[in-house]
């Protein structure tokens, strides 16, 4: 019998702290003073510059010991939470973002506090991961067998069911052969309006940027579906294979929707597989003044949505949904000596991790579920309502203003318009533009993004803030008149 040697001067250290009441009331004071945070929104600026100092602050070296928690903490208020992004702001409408939620900021520090992984397994976390996914099916009218999963965000959700269809269609096995076996070009297709994450995802599947077939659009900036057709045959003759229809439930410039309905059908036909980037407005199937808008969608192959825009999940939170379980499982699942599956313990439940490609992932879901147990689905659906009306109204100011135009039509909550003073030629009213958009942003007024849309360079305003009010659009139509006429004069 051999006996280990004692070292009884070894000390055996641990994060956690020495006094836990110190701990308690400091993270009292974190919380009070994020309520305050976070209900003051309106009060602060939407985005402020970082001044030198605080940029120093950010690029400091690798600490080599530690500092008083307190003493962080006041280091993230000065330096971090005083300079965010400012999409929680009720004048965010940059890009496409939601606005977070208090409750989901609460899910996400419960989440860490607990710390599971959630690559699936018996517990608690995968158990409500999967549920969360189940209630996302079941807002798209998707069926309780399809299968889904959480991930961060839009372009790895497109990502995600890209790869199913190009296994799904590419008659050889991809997984073992790779895509130096494919007998055909494969042929992925959508409008001139995708996302650019589907580019990143043809290049990522090992396909080019060539099998992305981008297809012209109409006046209403949707998939001319004839062209569409033309496309597809065209690409069949010359000895091509055409597999997925990428359609958009509302693009990124403008918010078109294309015709999912027509696009299911034509997929059908085709033996196609449809992916529906349903990551602006997929959830406009709970708005009930708005649904129709997406009509069609439940019919799709897969579906890629985004909890943190129109649930308001804190960032980041996606989610892809695949009809054909076995298939999606399919294209991802590896089963290592390590992971095997047991008849009972803590590996007896799924590996979640077979329907994606984290091994590692965290609790995104309590965050989503905590929101969605408070406020009920139907409450999300009318702020869905609210924001499209918002965006008309904006359209209707715009229209009303002389020395304003609209470029693009007002689809759902995303408005493209510009300053447009007579006399003033196309280089220039770029120029002018750009700098209303930059001075919004300077004076922390309001944060929008510009956009070319056919060719014409544009002003973007993406309304869906939960915290919107239509007194900011108002002030917001005033402050670009008022700095458009200052910027020409100059």
């Amino acid at each position: 019998m051999h006996t280990l040697p004692e070292k009884p001067d070894a000390v055996e250290e641990t994060l956690d702290p020495q006094d836990w009441d110190e701990l308690r009331a400091l993270s009292h004071r974190i919380v009070d003073e994020a309520i305050d945070y976070v209900s003051g929104v309106r009060e602060r600026p939407v985005w402020r510059n970082m001044p030198a100092a605080v940029r120093e602050t950010l690029v400091a070296p690798l600490p080599k010991t530690g500092k008083p928690l307190a003493e962080i903490y006041a280091s993230v208020v000065e330096n971090v939470l005083g300079y965010p992004m400012g999409n929680i702001h009720p004048r965010f409408w940059a890009w496409y973002m939601g606005a977070g939620n208090f409750t989901g900021a609460l899910g996400e520090f419960l989440a860490a506090v607990q710390g599971s992984n959630v690559g699936g397994g018996n517990h608690a976390a995968a158990l409500m991961d999967q549920q969360v996914v189940n209630w996302c099916k079941e807002m798209l009218g998707f069926p309780a067998s399809a299968s889904g999963s959480l991930v961060s965000g839009g372009s790895v959700a497109n990502i995600l069911g890209l790869t199913v269809a190009r296994n799904a269609k590419a008659g050889v096995d991809l997984r073992e052969r790779g895509v130096a076996a494919l007998k055909q070009p494969l042929c992925f297709y959508g409008s001139d309006q995708i996302h650019s994450c589907h580019r990143k995802g043809v290049e990522v599947l090992g396909l080019g940027n060539e099998a992305l077939r981008r297809i012209s659009t109409d006046s209403e900036l949707r998939i001319d579906v004839a062209a569409l057709r033309r496309a597809i045959e065209d690409d069949r003759a010359s000895g091509r294979l055409p597999v997925c229809i990428i359609a958009n439930a509302g693009t990124v410039n403008t918010g078109a929707i294309d015709d999912l309905q027509a696009l299911a059908d034509l997929a059908a036909e085709q033996h196609l597989w449809l992916h529906v980037d349903g990551c602006i407005g997929a959830l406009l199937k709970l708005a009930p003044e708005n649904r129709w808008r997406v009509a069609g969608i439940e019919k799709a192959d897969s579906i890629a949505l985004d909890p943190h825009k129109w649930l308001h999940a804190p960032f980041e939170a996606g989610c892809v949904l695949v009809r054909d379980a076995a298939t999606h499982r399919g294209t991802f699942a590896v089963t290592p000596e390590y992971l095997e599956s047991s008849t009972r313990g803590l590996a007896s439940a799924p590996w979640l991790f077979d329907y994606g490609l984290q091994t590692s992932r965290g609790f995104r879901a309590l965050k989503i579920w905590m929101a969605l147990m408070e406020h009920g689905v139907e409450k999300f659906g009318r702020l869905i309502d609210q924001n499209i009306a918002q965006g008309h109204y904006l359209s209707d100011l715009i229209e009303a203003e002389p020395l304003l135009e609209l470029v693009a039509p007002t689809n759902i909550n995303i408005v493209c318009f510009r300053f447009r003073p007579k006399g003033v030629e196309t280089d220039e009213l770029k120029a002018i533009n750009i700098e209303i958009m930059l001075q919004l942003q300077d004076e922390g007024t309001a944060m929008i993004s510009d956009t070319t849309v056919h060719g014409e360079h544009c002003l973007r305003v993406a309304v869906n803030n939960h915290r919107t009010r239509r007194e900011d659009l108002k002030l917001f139509v005033e402050e670009v008149v008022r700095l458009g006429c200052a910027i020409a004069r100059a």
